[in-house]
């Protein structure tokens, strides 16, 4: 009997590439569907945050969530001030903002490092999203909710040093973050002129991290 060995290895090749697309099918499947809010701590138009941001998001959605990206540049909002809030109330974008929180289930916050710290302007919107309407302290923006901490950076750590600080504030206030944090490192050329990440391995680590993010958070409806 004459075998044809190339149409032999032709058919392992395609049985091996469909096994693995049903693999990557099942685990996308076995991720429940869900709201996910994305935003970096910075305002610079070409941060490395946001760059961060932007992929994080587009991973999310090839793995079937529901995804908002909000730019804090677009959300201005005084610092909180006690005196003005009894006047004035919750300044709208805060709102905003505290609404898609309390819609989402899991949020994903790319923050710089700022002295080992997080920026003064994500300290903010925790500051007003842990309140309401009714000037009172509130969790409903938090509890519930699954955060995972990124950071862009220079220097090896990616900016990670950062979060420490910005995980004690949130769980604090009713959050869940998950333990694992994704940084990258020597954020000033980590990324290629479409804002995406150039090394294949921590792409793929990224892509990691979100899945896990999702497993974490998604519940079944």
């Amino acid at each position: 009997m004459n075998i044809n060995i190339c149409a032999v290895f032709l058919l392992i090749a395609a049985a091996s590439s469909l096994s693995a697309t049903m693999l990557i099918d099942q685990e996308i499947d076995s991720i429940h569907p869900t709201k996910v809010l994305l935003f970096a701590g910075s305002l610079r138009q070409n941060s490395d945050n946001k760059k961060l941001i932007k992929e994080t998001a587009i991973f999310a959605t090839q793995l079937g969530s529901d995804v908002t990206v909000i730019d804090l540049k677009n959300y201005p909002f005084y610092f909180y001030d006690e005196d003005e809030e009894e006047i004035f109330g919750m300044p709208e974008n805060a709102k905003k903002i505290r609404d898609l929180m309390i819609e989402s289930q899991i949020i994903f916050i790319a923050s710089p490092n700022y002295n080992n710290s997080f920026p003064a302007l994500v300290k903010n919107i925790l500051d007003w999203t842990s309140r309401n309407e009714e000037a009172e302290a509130s969790r409903e923006a938090f509890k519930g909710k699954t955060f995972a901490l990124m950071s862009a950076g220079y220097g090896s750590k990616g900016g990670v040093k950062g979060l420490p600080h910005l995980r004690a504030v949130i769980a604090n206030i009713g959050g869940t973050v998950i333990k694992e944090e994704f940084g990258v490192p020597d954020a000033y050329d980590a990324f290629d002129e479409q804002g995406l990440l150039i090394d294949p391995e921590l792409k793929a680590k990224l892509f990691k991290f979100v899945e896990n993010t999702l497993r974490a958070g998604s519940k079944p409806t």
